[in-house]
């Protein structure tokens, strides 16, 4: 019968074939949490530090409701639900 260390091996093998294809999207999607976190680190000491860029402020204008457009494939305000 099998060991341990045997399944534990054969386990391995399996887990390596079944996963061959997410392994390009998991490594993709670790390096992209790794320059997350640093970016974060980085922005942390900065602030700590009291060398933080002033952070941009983006002007924007109020419309009121009812004046804007209608997005394309979107019903007018008012329409029936069933044509």
């Amino acid at each position: 019968m099998f060991g341990l260390s045997e399944l534990a091996i054969i386990l391995i093998v399996v887990i390596a074939v079944i996963g061959m294809k997410k392994l390009p999207e998991l490594t993709r999607s670790a390096g992209k949490a790794a320059r997350i976190l640093k970016a974060e680190a980085r922005a942390a000491k900065d602030e700590e530090a009291g060398t933080a860029p002033a952070p941009r402020v983006v002007q924007g204008e109020v419309v009121p409701p009812g004046t804007g457009t209608t997005p394309p494939g979107a019903r007018p305000a008012g329409a029936p639900d069933h044509p």
